[in-house]
């Protein structure tokens, strides 16, 4: 899920780059300001806060800052000043330089405004300028045999068609057809391949709650998509809203199946508690603070969780498919492995992250697999207790 990935790595020593290269910026103010307060000690005092603020930062681990290595260069900050004044990137120039950020022409008329689609993903005057500065500087870079570094919290990625992280996009779209092809064959199996009850319902207890599984999983990877194809703030709340309902929901779940809950009232107690829980921890990112941090922490305990849970539920029950359950929960822990050892994108396309929704598609269609097997495996069960009680009966 996109919200795993979203920590900055190394933010400690980078802001403190940051910190220093402002300050350089402003040498020629601060040594006239010097000459006309020598005496008064206001200048130590300014020092003397410039240490207070790096304590302080060092101490709240730099939260404050959303920076990354490569936004502290000097030559790429430079690069996007000259950008936004001028319009160009080297040989490069942008028409979107013209238009104030609501699409309205700066130095045309009224009437000439920016093109529906620019305005719909948003590929203003900044963002142009940031991209192809980044380009630039890593090209430099990777010509000197230095490393790639992140820009803004993000590695550098190359737009295809506009598109900011073409591999996440379609690996995410790729695991939203495997999620709905497993909920269709889930689907056809229990209505029009198994046994129906006399009012066309079926014996399996659980199909509900997998059908409001199957719908968060196309919202959640829809809205992965979305947001790996422009990263917005609306994009960003959407997708990181949608990972933590998707994750709040398959803990429940794992814990109602894991422990064959059928009766309903249980299942409200078992829930509420958590779908309180999720509930109040998306509207806190949504309409207080999006805290990458904590949301972090929440989503990799909720995920932790639900893998003991199957993990337990495999190696105590006889479930004939249980291999597969192992197999998901072992390779999906693995998995998760990408989202800790951070690597940044070959050549500019699959990072970790990217990594981590390709290993995805594949447990996807095992995980359904299961499904389907779970559910062959307790209608069975059920309609061989139905044929004794019916001969039990038919005895007396």
């Amino acid at each position: 899920m996109g919200s795993i990935s979203r920590n900055i790595k190394g933010h400690k020593i980078v802001s403190i780059v940051i910190i220093i290269s402002i300050f350089k910026e402003e040498e020629e103010e601060r040594e006239r300001r010097r000459r006309r307060s020598r005496g008064s000690g206001a200048p130590m005092l300014k020092h003397y806060w410039v240490a207070f603020f790096v304590v302080v930062s060092w101490v709240v681990n730099f939260r404050v800052l959303d920076a990354s290595a490569g936004d502290a260069d000097p030559l790429y900050r430079a690069c996007v000043k000259q950008c936004g004044e001028t319009g160009c990137v080297a040989q490069r120039c942008f028409p979107q330089c013209n238009f104030s950020s609501d699409g309205v022409s700066v130095d045309g008329p009224w009437y000439m405004q920016e093109p529906l689609y620019m305005q719909w993903k948003q590929w203003d005057c900044q963002s142009d300028c940031r991209y192809y500065c980044m380009l630039d500087r890593e090209n430099k870079r990777e010509a000197t045999g230095h490393d790639p570094v992140k820009y803004h919290g993000k590695w550098p990625f190359k737009r295809v068609y506009g598109i900011q992280e073409p591999a996440s996009v379609a690996f995410s779209v790729l695991n939203l057809a495997m999620h709905f092809h497993g909920w269709i064959s889930f689907f056809i199996l229990l209505y029009y391949k198994l046994p129906l009850r006399r009012d066309k319902k079926t014996y399996y207890y659980f199909a509900s709650l997998w059908h409001v599984y199957a719908l968060l999983s196309f919202n959640s990877w829809f809205w992965s998509a979305v947001f790996h194809s422009r990263d917005v703030d609306l994009t960003e709340k959407l997708d990181y809203s949608s990972a933590v309902a998707i994750l709040g929901y398959s803990l429940i779940l794992s814990i109602l199946r894991s422990f064959d809950v059928k009766d309903d009232a249980v299942r409200v107690m078992v829930a509420a508690p958590l779908l309180a829980f999720v509930t109040t921890h998306i509207l806190y990112l949504n309409f207080y603070k999006l805290d990458y941090g904590w949301n972090m922490q929440v989503c990799v305990v909720m995920a932790v969780v639900q893998l003991l849970v199957w993990a337990i539920w495999a190696g105590v029950t006889r479930h004939p498919s249980r291999w597969k359950l192992w197999l998901v929960v072992v390779a999906g822990g693995l998995a998760m492995l990408l989202e800790i050892y951070d690597f940044p994108p070959y050549q500019g396309f699959v990072d970790a992250h990217a990594a981590w929704h390709a290993t995805t598609i594949p447990l996807t269609y095992v995980w359904w697999s299961f499904i389907r097997d779970d559910a062959e495996f307790l209608i069975s069960n059920q309609m061989k207790r139905l044929k004794t009680s019916n001969l039990a009966k038919k005895a007396k």
